[in-house]
């Protein structure tokens, strides 16, 4: 790491750019919106002058030093609506989170290429032939979004040359205007769009396969000689920081979880190894930064070279809780199935968190609800235990109210509404060529559904088929009893279920069949339901923060976890399940048939940090997660963590700041989570390998 990188470093982990930030009373953005409602003006027209008011209070900021330009003073961005008119929406229309385009991957590469200059000549060219009205006005709207971004690029010129940083003058002088030439140029360009889309109020906007656009600039440089690899590493190394410059502002559950993941390494559209220098470079520059952002996702397939796997191991013994790993041998057979063109599966890259989506070309909306298997079995054993006759039977009935539960839930997502974005239209393809912004869809727009808690419902299950039905230690009645008690007064019968009974993660089909039944059960209720716009539904192995929330609205269960203990995030192991180790783990998760619940969802694992103390851990935890691939993993996160230092952290947080753990589907610093997060992660169990 050079000496101006280290310098922009430690002003990013000490929060020195913050002073920056102006302090805005939040009348005048309420007095903003409504202006916008006595205009009576349309949502997309609102968009565009949000756009223009958001950009119009920016003070552009250039450091003397940098190369790379854009940071946000203004840390809101005000509403398009009142109260009043977005109460009325949500009356007629279905909202999916704030009712904003989000968690979707654009094809930045083409206007990287292009330039906006040239994009607009686009743009007209399709106005001058559109004989409707709402197209006409989309087309302008794209138009006057384009003038208005590159008058604000304009500023920010203006001011590279005041501070005497010329070089950043000249670079935005010529990009995003005119299409990018040099590796600098298309990281400046990329900067100033993904800007633009946070102050357009859309959110989660994913980066994509990073090192497959951004090569040709990378390659191109190398080989004239315009740079060597230090230097393009260290415009790679101050590209990255910039991620973090406004992550704080970004919204999310969580500080941390803010979408901006990258995709690295896989397979390219006749189904070769694409992986190439810049993948490399990416994974080396996140273990030197040590930051949260930008996420790095790993793609994998059969032909990984362990070298790979290994690079992708120091950065979990980093601590940052990522590479996310996902295997293209079964995500790509995976997406063909659910409708997916070939070429487009091969292309794929993951959401905010690990949902897969098309760039460019994907309008699904992957986390729309969830399944909460746990809370199907309670609601099953309630009405039905007592009166089935065999474990199969009982089995028939959750299954049952799984598909009720399909056919309930998939209903509730009639006229949904989102705001227009012509920002992000430009960048998504076939925008333009329709006349129709992202928010009323694109070439596919499925809806994906996760799944919560398979571990807690699969352990519940097999405790009643043994304890119940086989071995007759226990009645229905008393079962439904001790549950309804949380086990006060049982405690004989919760030492049972929750240290004798079998888990999943012990590689035993007993209970490992029953998951397996499950999952398939919740793809199959999904199979021929198709949305309002036309896309099927998605069964999923992740949980993103429903692991919270279906876990407070649960009681006690019949695998010996009391009420108010949690569920395990994602696809994983119980949390009071004691597991002989990661490897049986790994081949208990490995056996359902992760083709169908395709939506996507890691195994997660905490695996203790001393694992790592030795140089040959790196090759042991690589031919690990290479193992799991090979066995039909379709995702996998490895977190290096150490209970006493978080139990420490949540203590003394001043020295902790930098502490850097991975939530669920994204990493964040572990201080600045609410208690409940910290607390969850505390009790994620350790192991080792």
């Amino acid at each position: 790491m050079t000496k101006r990188i280290e310098a922009m470093l430690d002003d990013i982990l000490n929060k020195r750019h913050h002073k920056y930030r102006q302090h805005i009373d939040s009348a005048v953005f309420t007095q903003f919106t409504r202006e916008l409602f006595l205009k009576g003006l349309s949502d997309t027209e609102r968009s565009v002058k949000r756009l223009a008011f958001v950009l119009e209070l920016e003070k552009p900021v250039v450091f003397p030093e940098e190369k790379i330009a854009f940071m946000r003073t203004v840390p809101k961005i005000p509403e398009i609506f009142t109260d009043k008119e977005w109460s009325d929406i949500k009356a007629k229309h279905f909202i999916h989170e704030q009712g904003k385009v989000c968690n979707i991957s654009p094809n930045y590469g083409r206007t990287i290429k292009l330039g906006l200059d040239a994009r607009r000549e686009e743009v007209i060219q399709y106005l001058e032939t559109a004989e409707d009205g709402e197209v006409r006005q989309f087309y302008r709207s794209v138009l006057d979004t384009i003038d208005i971004v590159l008058s604000f690029v304009d500023r920010y010129a203006q001011e590279a040359r005041r501070v005497g940083n010329t070089e950043v003058a000249e670079i935005l002088n010529r990009v995003p205007r005119y299409g990018a030439v040099t590796f600098n140029e298309a990281l400046q360009s990329f900067r100033v769009l993904h800007y633009i889309l946070w102050a357009s109020f859309n959110y989660h906007n994913t980066i994509g396969r990073f090192d497959q656009y951004m090569f040709p600039y990378l390659k191109a440089d190398l080989d004239s000689g315009h740079l060597n690899y230090d230097q393009a590493f260290e415009l790679l190394e101050e590209f990255f920081l910039t991620f973090n410059r406004d992550s704080d502002l970004y919204p999310g559950i969580q500080q941390g979880d803010n979408g901006q993941s990258m995709v690295l390494g896989g397979v390219d559209s006749e189904g070769k190894d694409a992986s190439n220098i810049l993948t490399e470079m990416c994974l080396k520059a996140s273990l030197e930064m040590n930051l949260i952002d930008p996420k790095i996702n790993l793609r994998v397939n059969k032909d990984t070279g362990q070298e790979m796997f290994e690079l992708g191991t120091r950065l979990t013994k980093q601590g940052l809780g990522f590479p996310q790993y996902s295997n293209d041998d079964i995500v790509i057979p995976g997406l063909v199935e659910k409708g997916y063109s070939l070429e487009d599966a091969r292309n794929y890259v993951v959401a905010a968190c690990w949902e897969f989506i098309i760039p460019g070309v994907g309008m699904d909306i992957p986390n729309i609800g969830a399944l909460a298997y746990a809370d199907i079995v309670d609601k099953t054993l309630r009405y039905a235990l007592e009166e089935s006759k065999s474990f199969d039977g009982f089995m028939d009935r959750v299954k049952d109210e799984i598909f009720s539960w399909a056919d309930i839930e998939t209903n509730k997502f009639g006229n949904i509404y989102m705001e227009p974005s012509p920002m992000m239209s430009l960048l998504m393809d076939g925008c333009i060529s329709s006349g129709k912004d992202i928010s009323h869809g694109s070439r596919y727009n499925n809806y994906g559904l996760h799944g919560t808690g398979i571990s807690t419902a699969a352990d519940s299950l097999a405790a009643i088929k043994r304890y119940i039905f086989e071995e007759k230690l226990l009645t229905a009645e008393e079962l439904i009893k001790a549950i309804d008690a949380n086990y006060v007064g049982y405690e004989d019968i919760l030492q049972k279920l929750k240290y004798e009974a079998p888990k999943m993660g012990n590689d035993d089909d007993y209970v490992d069949d029953i998951a397996k039944e499950l999952m398939e059960t919740f793809a199959k209720a999904l199979v021929g339901k198709t949305n309002e716009r036309g896309g099927c539904y998605r069964a999923g192995t992740g949980s993103a923060m429903f692991y919270v929330w279906h876990a407070k609205d649960l009681g006690a269960t019949p695998d010996g976890r009391r009420k108010g203990e949690f569920l395990s995030a994602n696809y994983a192991p119980s949390l009071n399940a004691k597991t002989k180790g990661p490897v049986s783990i790994i081949r208990s998760f490995a056996k359902p048939d992760l083709i169908k619940t395709i939506n996507g969802g890691p195994l997660t694992l905490e695996i203790h940090d001393t694992v790592f103390k030795g140089e040959d851990s790196i090759s042991k935890v690589a031919t690990f997660v290479k193992h799991f691939m090979d066995m039909g993993g379709h995702q996998l996160q490895i977190n290096s963590v150490n209970r006493d230092k978080l139990l420490d952290a949540q203590k003394n947080p001043d020295m902790y700041k930098n502490l850097i753990v991975r939530v669920w589907g994204w990493s964040g610093y572990f201080v600045e989570l609410d208690k409940e997060y910290q607390d969850h992660i505390i009790q994620r169990v350790e192991l080792s390998i």
